[in-house]
């Protein structure tokens, strides 16, 4: 890096003196003494040679004392010329919260970053936690946010902190089915398939749907919207009349209820249906992840999906990224420049491939690789998505939804309490499991318990202890459920595999009453260690044997030296998901509670 102009002139300047110094000193000194001793006779030769023996080193003396001073000049000039320059000023830092579905473009941001002088910290964050971490205000440690759908700044910014809103991409909300399915029902090429449609072939069998839950993920958030905008016959913005509608609940509530898989991730949910034909048949998702699923399914050399886009109720996740303002100019323009920088075909051209809509593509022919007509994929659709509510009905209705108008969850907890969990293992357990039955952390996740849910706890280690049961959203049950939690003591051996039969027993009831139907069931499962494998293959025989077991995920917890291959299988066979709880195990509780 080279300095500028008047730097380089001054450093010439100095060398210049330097030079003048030098030529000085190496001339001889004049000494009054020197006439004398030339008329001397004996002790000339030997006074001559001491005083020039004096001179050389009195001349070595003064030229390493100024090559020293030289030398501190320089390193003083060299450093007031960095500081002028601004070389060891502290870059600028962005902080940027976004969703995952972003990390694709992450190497061509940090390149950017690094041309630009510029230090970019992205954290990878579900867009429900970007909104809980929005409610900070302008007191949160993030400069900007990049969430999958708008709908999240909505609810997450009354403040109206986040300014230069601008979308990066787009992907509107489609019903993947399969392909074969969807020409039995006559939708193939059909543009006028609604909800309504969607909803009586869903109640007549025709296929087990899959949807996220509106609370935890982006894709059932926007189908949830999409689907009450529909239901209400209304194309303005939802208001708190058309929530308080009987009709419109009543709807909506049956609607749910044809729901076969919840999940707290769209991307998961769409990985689980790639791997578990057999449990799913048709999702709701971004039409970006059935693209995905689709590309992972063909290569498996198994049926696609078809996309249906709903002719009423079309819901859009629009990627908005946006600046946190707190006063800082110079950061907001860095901020302006990376936002323009988004737009560019080499970064939509990156979206692009991965099946997201963008405007300034590089190429004006779209692949057909990805967006393929045969899936139903539709480039030429007009896309006119519902409009999005104010922060106020955006809460409201998320609210409903989680306490009244869901599928009600029927879910097991297992928890370890051998005597691996000694200690701080099982501490952690008694916290996180408190943490889960507090109806106030539960509102703020958007995850409180609804009347008609039910919830099992069952401790065990080689057996298991009583279990206990809170049933709907009975606070005195949950607090009498936490204190006796916090009783439990670790001990003895540990067997998971006994643990879930048990686990699958507690379903038996409903399964035999006809009622499992009307729950969205699961096991989670928390385990601290290696288990015992005595009981691995009866319990897998009497998976196989008993038929309701099938519809039942598994979701396991890793702590500890939990071995991840006996916990893998379980949840390959029942389309359920491995967590791991070795960081923080009350968010993994959360996470995985979001499941179902």
């Amino acid at each position: 890096m080279g300095f500028p102009a008047h730097i380089q002139s001054d450093v010439h300047d100095t060398r210049l003196w330097f030079d003048r110094c030098h030529s000085d000193l190496l001339k001889p000194p004049v000494h009054s003494a020197a006439p004398a001793l030339r008329k001397g006779t004996n002790g000339f030769h030997s006074t001559r040679c001491k005083i020039r023996c004096h001179q050389g080193d009195f001349r070595r003396r003064i030229m390493k004392t100024l090559e020293y001073v030289f030398v501190a000049l320089i390193v003083i000039l060299v450093g007031l010329l960095i500081l002028d320059s601004g070389v060891l000023e502290p870059r600028m830092v962005l902080r940027i919260a976004s969703d995952p579905e972003n990390r694709a473009v992450e190497p061509l941001i940090q390149d950017w970053a690094e041309e630009n002088d510029t230090d970019i910290e992205i954290t990878y964050r579900s867009s429900t936690a970007i909104t809980r971490e929005l409610a900070k205000g302008a007191g949160t440690d993030f400069d900007a946010v990049w969430p999958s759908s708008s709908l999240w700044i909505a609810l997450g910014d009354p403040q109206k902190v986040v300014q230069h809103e601008t979308s990066v991409s787009r992907s509107p909300v489609v019903l993947g089915l399969r392909t074969s399915i969807a020409k039995e029902l006559g939708w193939i090429g059909r543009t006028d398939v609604n909800v309504q449609d969607i909803h009586t072939a869903a109640k007549e069998g025709k296929f087990r749907l899959s949807v996220a839950s509106a609370t935890q993920s982006d894709s059932g958030a926007l189908a949830y919207f999409g689907f009450l905008h529909a239901l209400s016959n209304t194309s303005e913005a939802l208001t708190m009349e058309t929530l308080a509608d009987p009709a419109v609940r009543d709807e909506m509530r049956d609607l749910l209820a044809q729901v076969d898989r919840s999940a707290g991730d769209d991307d998961w949910l769409a990985q689980a249906l790639v791997d578990n034909s057999a449990a799913f048949d048709a999702m709701i998702n971004t039409e970006a992840l059935l693209i995905d699923a689709n590309h992972k399914l063909i290569a498996e050399g198994r049926e696609p999906l078809y996309a249906i886009y709903p002719a009423d109720g079309l819901a859009l996740a629009d990627s908005p990224i946006g600046y946190i303002s707190k006063g800082d100019g110079d950061k907001e323009t860095k901020f302006l420049e990376l936002r323009a920088f988004l737009s560019t075909p080499e970064v939509q051209d990156v979206l692009s491939g991965q099946g997201r809509r963008v405007v300034s593509a590089g190429s004006d022919t779209p692949d057909p690789t990805i967006w393929n007509p045969d899936w139903g994929i539709d480039l030429a659709r007009s896309l006119t998505p519902v409009q999005t509510p104010s922060s106020e009905i955006i809460a409201e209705a998320l609210r409903l939804y989680q306490t009244d108008l869901r599928k009600p969850s029927l879910t097991v907890w297992l928890l370890d309490v051998s005597g691996s969990t000694d200690g701080t293992p099982i501490q952690e357990i008694k916290d996180a499991v408190g943490a889960l039955l507090d109806p106030d952390a539960a509102a703020a996740r958007l995850l409180q318990p609804s009347p008609r849910d039910v919830t099992i706890l069952i401790p065990y280690n080689h057996n298991i202890l009583d279990p206990i049961v809170i049933a709907g959203d009975q606070t005195a049950e949950s607090e009498q459920a936490r204190r006796l939690i916090d009783t439990l003591q670790a001990d003895g051996g540990m067997d998971v595999f006994y643990a879930l039969y048990e686990g699958f027993e507690a379903f038996r009831p409903q399964a035999e009453d006809g009622t499992l139907a009307d729950f969205l069931p699961a096991i989670i499962a928390v385990i601290d260690g290696p288990s015992d494998t005595e009981t691995r293959t009866p319990l897998l025989a009497h998976m196989d044997q008993t038929p309701y077991t099938r519809d039942i995920p598994i979701h396991t917890i890793a702590m500890g030296d939990a071995d991840p291959d006996q916990l893998a299988q379980l949840t390959r066979l029942s389309a359920g998901r491995l967590f791991t709880g070795s960081t923080d195990l009350a968010e993994v509780l959360w996470a995985a509670r979001g499941y179902n």
